[in-house]
């Protein structure tokens, strides 16, 4: 597969903040990758320094085969944005939004309105942007993104502030734009969201990237213990001690959770003790893996 994206010793600096700091990486041609850290991590001004938005103090990076900076008006054709945070014309209804984007790009009216059935809002095509949920919002910022056929597609936290429902009907429009054989660069805050959608991912904090890979990949490499829970109640902590293969217990009140690496073990002896109803077992997630490498500190 060909290489979309070539990134080789990026750094970049705020007086004495090294927000990027030496990171190296590449994005295959129709692969789904994501960006991950806590905040002040450098997603972002990776992000914008790729798509030309943001010079580099160091390093070198290619976009399609070709230097994003300066500004270079041969990618803007080829590549769709989706910031952080998205203005729209005021006034205008959700049609006449993406007709007015695809204008820019040569993109014909008709075209402009398909759009609207793949992010699932042409029953709102007559609304005022004003007037959309920040779901619809959020479908209609990367409508905008995507409606003149980009090869390479970058995504900056689109799921931020949306509701469950909202989330989960974005991921679909996702999955979609990627199974069409666009390239997405993703970054989120929802580990759930990169599991879910990710090819690989990339673990940022301070600049520097941690841990690169398969998500499923990076959660098995990190062997953590396997949590098994029942309801407070069902066995006492000392008869949840004695159990062959327990490493740990805890009882909160309502859950009694059995820390193990040795699940089949603990659950064979539990089930001899009929202690079974309602167990719950839950292994390594990769937002384990993101605060085992960056820390439980929250970052404002």
């Amino acid at each position: 597969m060909s290489q979309t994206i070539v990134v080789d010793g990026l750094t970049k600096s705020y007086g004495d903040l090294r927000a990027v700091d030496g990171v190296s990486f590449a994005v295959e041609e129709g692969e789904f990758f994501g960006i991950l850290g806590p905040n002040g991590a450098g997603k972002t001004t990776i992000l914008e320094i790729i798509e030309g938005l943001r010079e580099a103090d160091g390093g070198e990076v290619s976009v399609l085969g070709l230097p994003p900076w300066p500004r270079n008006p041969a990618l803007l054709p080829r590549i769709g944005v989706q910031l952080q945070s998205s203005s729209f014309f005021e006034r205008l209804t959700t049609r006449e939004q993406l007709r007015t984007f695809g204008s820019l790009y040569g993109v014909p009216a008709t075209k402009a309105d398909a759009m609207m059935e793949v992010v699932g809002l042409a029953d709102k095509a007559d609304v005022q942007v004003e007037r959309l949920s920040g779901g619809q919002a959020q479908r209609l910022s990367i409508a905008c993104a995507l409606v003149h056929e980009p090869e390479l597609v970058f995504l900056d936290e689109p799921s931020a502030a949306l509701d469950p429902q909202a989330r989960r009907n974005l991921w679909d429009v996702l999955r979609g734009i990627n199974t069409e054989g666009r390239t997405i660069v993703l970054t989120t805050h929802y580990m759930d969201e990169a599991e879910i959608l990710c090819d690989r991912v990339a673990i940022m904090d301070g600049g520097k990237i941690l841990q690169m890979g398969p998500p499923a990949t990076l959660v098995r490499d990190l062997d953590a213990p396997v949590r098994i829970s029942i309801a407070s109640g069902t066995l006492t902590e000392a008869q949840a001690r004695e159990l062959p293969g327990a490493a740990e217990v805890s009882d909160d009140g309502i859950s009694l959770v059995i820390q193990t690496r040795d699940p089949s073990t603990v659950v064979s002896a539990m089930a001899r003790m009929e202690a079974l109803d309602g167990v719950q077992i839950h292994g390594a997630t990769l937002e384990d893996l993101f605060l085992t490498l960056t820390g439980r500190a929250y970052r404002a």
